[in-house]
């Protein structure tokens, strides 16, 4: 049994807006208000409780992008919104298991959401080619381009780790890093859309 939550739109819009802005209690509300329905239409059609986290946190990360573009439009409930991008993302992976089943079972109000799981594959694949790009990369640039992109290191806390007589010198080589990588990262996007 899906559990009825009252929200205003008022309610969802702060939702939302705290949701971009990565608010804990944002996260946390969303996940209370509708972890349960998703959990219970998967696990209704042939899914497991991981396979209910793992939809659930992939439907959080499409509602991120979406939130986060400033631009998103919510032209249904968010309780709609969430079951749509979850039932989707969960017919999509049935059918690469070759489990698809075509009535799901569940609510029956649905909005499409085709393009936002289709946006949220194609960045999935973007980060993995990046991924192989990074791995492919070597030291000391990987961990020079970790260090400032991902660690968010300033260059002179870089130019100290890595031996650099200054930032300025730190930074010219992260150029040089980034352009290696950018060539590795189009090579891996040509052998994977060829």
């Amino acid at each position: 049994m899906v559990q009825s939550v009252k929200t205003d739109s008022t309610d969802e819009k702060a939702l939302l807006k705290g949701l971009a802005l990565n608010d804990h209690k944002s996260v946390e509300t969303i996940y209370k208000l509708f972890y349960n329905m998703v959990q219970t239409l998967i696990i209704n059609n042939n899914g497991s409780a991981d396979d209910a986290r793992d939809i659930f946190q992939e439907t959080v990360i499409v509602l991120y992008e979406k939130a986060k573009t400033g631009t998103f439009e919510l032209n249904c409930q968010l309780k709609t919104y969430v079951y749509s991008v979850s039932r989707r993302l969960w017919l999509k992976k049935l059918q690469q298991q070759q489990k698809y089943l075509p009535n799901v079972n569940g609510l029956e109000e649905t909005v499409p959401v085709e393009e936002e799981i289709e946006v949220h594959g194609q960045r999935n694949a973007e980060f993995q080619m990046m991924e192989k790009a990074l791995l492919h990369l070597g030291e000391p640039c990987r961990s020079l381009i970790e260090a400032f992109y991902l660690q968010k290191k300033s260059m002179t806390d870089i130019a100290g780790h890595f031996g650099y007589t200054n930032a300025d010198n730190a930074k010219n080589q992260k150029y040089k890093c980034l352009m290696r990588l950018r060539k590795l990262f189009f090579a891996e996007f040509k052998n994977n859309n060829v």
